[in-house]
């Protein structure tokens, strides 16, 4: 698939995503926090040119894994996301920070207006636990290569989730998440 630009709400941080109480949960936070505020902004008395009412986008997630590879979860960089309707700019995203502060006393400010354009991708439904993801991988790395691709996962480019299920509600193996690998062609 090509992907086009999207903007994003955005938390940048590293670590391990299972650390209760760790950046990641804060971040989710935050997201979160923000994303309602802006939702909900019209009843705050904030009107936001081109609103219409929509459901929040599921939580995303860029990620890196540290040198050691996915057994050291706590060298994890990650950058967790939230898409953006199209009337959200960034400065309605900096009113949705402050909003959040005065009404929550919780501090987004390190919740970014992010653009990301990821081109030429794989993608796949991943059915199961986030440690079983592996084994998606390397199908997907196998269709790309059948089809003279290869996995371009880089600095600029990264690994991409995003979760249709909650874990905190869904049993382990029924959680449904979309992985998006970047690729370019081998030459």
């Amino acid at each position: 698939v090509a992907v086009p630009a999207m903007h994003y709400m955005a938390v940048r941080g590293q670590g391990d995503p299972n650390q209760p109480e760790g950046a990641y949960q804060q971040a989710i936070q935050m997201l979160y926090t923000v994303a309602y505020t802006l939702k909900m902004s019209g009843r705050a008395g904030h009107e936001i040119d081109g609103f219409f009412d929509y459901v929040v986008p599921p939580l995303e997630g860029f990620w890196q894994q540290g040198q050691t590879g996915t057994a050291d979860k706590a060298a994890f960089r990650w950058v967790s996301v939230i898409r953006l309707p199209d009337f959200v700019t960034e400065e309605e995203l900096c009113w949705a920070k402050q909003a959040a502060w005065e009404k929550k006393k919780l501090d987004c400010g390190a919740v970014e207006f992010l653009t990301v354009e990821e081109g030429l991708c794989v993608q796949c439904m991943h059915l199961g636990n986030y440690d079983t993801e592996p084994a998606t991988l390397n199908a997907m790395e196998q269709f790309a290569a059948e089809r003279h691709y290869k996995i371009d996962c880089t600095s600029a480019r990264l690994h991409h989730e995003i979760y249709l299920s909650d874990p905190r509600r869904t049993a382990p193996e029924k959680c449904k998440t979309v992985i998006r690998e970047p690729v370019c062609k081998v030459e």
